[in-house]
């Protein structure tokens, strides 16, 4: 199992905690974070107003988003190209038990194959349409709607080849896209229990979020519920062979 910090070295107040994670996950490296500012770092991306995909998506993309996204796109790429059947992939806000976690990819390794996208979110908010497995306080599941953040996941190959097929153009944030199994072709599952943090206030604050003003907060809050309320429409679903 290797394990990759996507840490841009510009953020020096991230440093020691993706340096901590490097320390706390299986053969972990730093993977240099795509700047979504600089046009050279994401002169090859094919932007969409939103209008890709069914929904359409209410926001405009910004800088920092575009490269989270090319960030997790080169590392899709990385694992198909060097053939790395599957890997954790974090960023570089995350905060982890280092025996909960340890515990979570003994279990997910005797699970996993190259095909799975298993997200470990800090959030355990996901409602289970499948529970698959349950051990020591972990929970396996597909969720019903799959849940945002992209602070941990397990990836394997083919799902990475699976995703970068379908991601060469973009519209939306990548957490949001992920949520859009019905075009991705991609199951995401997802682990519960882990003890996961995300820690981006006490190193510097989110590098993706911002305040709108107040003005514009309602609207906003008014067309991510319409269209939250539209995902429900596309819930996951258990194989037949479930139940």
């Amino acid at each position: 199992m290797r394990s990759f910090v996507i840490h841009m070295s510009t953020s020096t107040a991230r440093r020691a905690n993706a340096d901590q994670l490097c320390d706390d996950l299986p053969n972990a490296e730093l993977f240099e974070a795509t700047n979504g500012r600089d046009a050279d770092q994401i002169a090859d991306v094919r932007l969409h107003p939103g209008n890709l995909h069914k929904p359409n998506y209410p926001f405009d993309l910004r800088p920092a988003e575009i490269g989270v996204f090319q960030s997790h796109r080169r590392l899709w790429q990385k694992l198909v190209d060097e053939e790395i059947d599957l890997a954790i992939i974090t960023e570089d806000d995350l905060r982890v038990d280092p025996d909960k976690m340890a515990q979570a990819i003994k279990m997910l390794h005797a699970i996993a194959t190259p095909d799975h996208y298993i997200r470990i979110p800090v959030k355990q908010r996901e409602v289970a349409a499948h529970k698959l497995a349950e051990q020591d306080g972990l929970s396996l599941i597909l969720p019903k709607v799959i849940g945002l953040q992209c602070v941990c996941q397990m990836v394997g190959r083919n799902a990475a080849e699976r995703l970068l097929k379908a991601t060469d153009q973009i519209d939306r944030p990548v957490d949001t896209f992920l949520q859009m199994h019905w075009i991705t072709g991609q199951p995401i599952h997802a682990l519960l229990g882990t003890g996961n943090r995300e820690v981006a206030r006490d190193i510097g604050g989110s590098t993706i979020q911002t305040k709108p003003p107040f003005s514009d907060k309602l609207t906003r809050e008014v067309k991510r519920a319409a269209y939250r309320a539209q995902l429900h429409l596309h819930p996951q679903r258990p194989p037949a062979s479930s139940g």
